[in-house]
């Protein structure tokens, strides 16, 4: 139990942090995508996605950050780009709309967020996965994320 608190304690010093002014823009020069991304939550590069871009995580692994640009020459709609990709059917949230789509689910014990804006040719998205327990403590950093997303 001491264990599981201090770990507790632990993620909300950090996403305290995280939400006060550790926040930089990452930007990806070959699409204009940029988003504000808390530097001192997601610590450690991870994978590179497909397309353009980076996947960041925490030092402890729990969480993970994927920001991508991907070419959306066909000129597909949101709708039809999300189709695409078949997502799954447990889909608790999902929001499409003529610019851009949200779709969000549990899977594992893990909250995955995605969220994609439809610019210039390209298609601009952040992928957030997050410990579904701690949904709370990611909601504002979540939404931070989301809302500053642009490209082009």
């Amino acid at each position: 139990m001491k264990t599981t608190f201090a770990a507790v304690a632990a993620l909300l010093a950090t996403l305290s942090a995280a939400q006060a002014e550790s926040w930089t823009a990452y930007r990806i020069a070959e699409s204009g995508t940029s988003v504000d991304i808390p530097v001192s939550l997601f610590t450690e590069l991870a994978a590179k996605p497909d397309g353009f871009g980076q996947q960041f995580r925490t030092s402890d692994g729990r969480a993970d950050l994927t920001v991508q640009a991907v070419s959306n020459s066909q000129g597909l709609s949101p709708a039809a780009f999300l189709a695409t990709k078949s997502p799954p059917s447990g889909i608790i949230y999902k929001r499409v709309a003529p610019n851009f789509f949200v779709v969000s689910s549990i899977k594992r014990d893990k909250i995955w967020y995605d969220r994609c804006n439809f610019a210039r040719g390209y298609v601009h998205c952040v992928l957030i996965n997050y410990p579904a327990a701690e949904k709370r403590q990611w909601d504002r950093v979540v939404t931070r994320i989301s809302h500053s997303l642009s490209g082009g």
